[in-house]
């Protein structure tokens, strides 16, 4: 049976190839997958505990229950933001093509005030 544990390992596994792909690369498109990436492995994390039976566990009430369902909620509102996030970050990313005729972030200095 698949444990806790190996979902956790995963979702850091899943976060810190997200990270690299921020702090390493210099491409706009791959560093808003990589940020995607990272907001998915956090996803994957909460569900993994909502599902994870503790309160079975712990003895708690069939009332306490409704409380791992709150962690679904906090998944769904973290993919909307994440929705959100790719939807302004392609449209900078096109508006930067553009103007520049690269998404180099090195070479995009166009933000800059």
């Amino acid at each position: 049976m698949i444990s806790l544990n190996h979902y956790l390992i995963l979702s850091a596994v899943l976060f810190s190839v997200g990270a690299l792909g921020v702090l390493l690369r210099r491409n706009a498109l791959i560093i808003l997958m990589s940020v995607e990436l990272m907001l998915n492995a956090a996803n994957l994390a909460i569900v993994a505990f909502a599902r994870y039976p503790f309160f079975r566990e712990v003895g708690l009430a069939a009332e306490d229950l409704a409380v791992a369902g709150n962690g679904m909620v906090f998944v769904f509102l973290v993919m909307t933001v994440a929705a959100a996030e790719v939807g302004v970050g392609l449209a900078i990313i096109i508006n930067l093509y553009r103007q520049r005729q690269t998404i180099n972030i090195e070479i995009a200095n166009l933000l800059q005030g």
